[in-house]
């Protein structure tokens, strides 16, 4: 497959692992308990727990589905966040902070995304599209002062059914004023390509966060590059301030899908 950039009006984002570093948030908290274990501490701990996440993509992201198909994704999503208010009144008796912040560290943001979507907005409307809650994915892009750069933020309540379903994304077509097969998806799962393809749209996968290559492939994206930030070289490398790629790798980012 390969990407025809005629038709990319629009971008929609996936987040964690994506534009948010979520992938090497959780292998360094699971690192840190491995690092425990007799014989698996230090880069070796790293290593295992970096395959456990990756391994944990495709279940983890398989049991929302099942719950979007079952109906169930909304009861679970209010009980979610009832336990959570639970534990901020527990962790702030006196209800000094704001409760919606407490114990959220915003996480890093990809190497090089937050200068590639001050480039990018200036020709593309964009969403972002996730199955996290969208309170939080506005407080992650207002913390790093991007949130104006993007017409909308469709989190998993923002529409009935979420990704893998097509209907976020239709949703995020209509805010931007796009026709859903002008849009370009870009994500770093099978989840986020699924998405795009069932909304008539074209993928972008990117290599930074939580799928491998083969499999990213497989579902079929019509491009696959190895860091987020590489895709200005693609969309526009005219304006590209990182010099064509963010990757460490000497290699081209670019892989046909």
């Amino acid at each position: 497959m390969a990407l025809d950039l005629q038709r990319v009006r629009a971008l929609c984002f996936d987040v964690d692992g994506t534009i948010s570093d979520t992938d090497d948030h959780i292998v360094a908290q699971l690192a840190k308990a491995i690092d425990a274990i007799p014989g698996v501490s230090g880069r070796r701990g790293e290593r295992v727990a970096r395959q456990i996440v990756m391994g944990m993509e495709t279940p983890v992201h398989g049991a929302y589905a099942l719950l979007d198909q079952l109906g169930l994704d909304v009861p679970v999503a209010k009980l979610r966040a009832r336990l959570q208010a639970v534990k901020r009144r527990g962790a702030d008796p006196g209800h000094t902070r704001n409760p919606e912040a407490i114990d959220e560290v915003p996480h890093e943001m990809v190497s090089g995304v937050q200068e590639m979507l001050q480039v990018l907005a200036r020709h593309y409307p964009m969403c972002t599209i996730s199955t996290g809650s969208a309170p939080r994915v506005e407080r992650f892009l207002e913390h790093y002062g991007v949130r104006g750069l993007f017409t909308a933020v469709v989190g998993a309540q923002t529409t009935r059914r979420m990704k893998p379903h097509p209907e976020p994304l239709l949703y995020a077509a209509k805010e931007m004023g796009v026709d859903p097969a002008q849009c370009l998806m870009i994500g770093d799962t099978t989840i986020d390509v699924r998405t795009g393809r069932s909304a008539g749209a074209q993928t972008v996968a990117v290599l930074c966060g939580f799928g491998t290559e083969d499999e990213l492939q497989a579902a079929g994206a019509d491009l696959i590059l190895r860091t987020t930030s590489d895709l200005l070289a693609v969309l526009d490398p005219q304006e590209d301030p990182l010099g064509k790629t963010a990757s460490p790798e000497p290699t081209s980012p670019v892989h046909g899908g």
